[in-house]
């Protein structure tokens, strides 16, 4: 087992090497995830809108 001193360095080293994105990118990136569950969130309502109305209409169909 390595020393928890040895261990820390290594930590560091390997946080030296990655590459964090920049402020606009974080913000490009939040921006675009929104706009996709925004997306997403109407056509899901549209598609469960969609089928109550055809069900709907289905089963008044079978009143008759």
């Amino acid at each position: 087992m390595a020393n928890p001193f040895e261990f820390l360095q290594q930590v560091r080293a390997e946080a030296s090497k990655v590459t964090w994105p920049t402020r606009r990118e974080t913000l490009v990136s939040t921006g675009l995830v929104i706009l996709m569950v925004i997306v997403a969130s109407i056509f899901f309502v549209a598609v469960d809108w969609s089928i109550k109305n055809i069900l709907g209409f289905i089963l008044t169909l079978g009143k008759s």
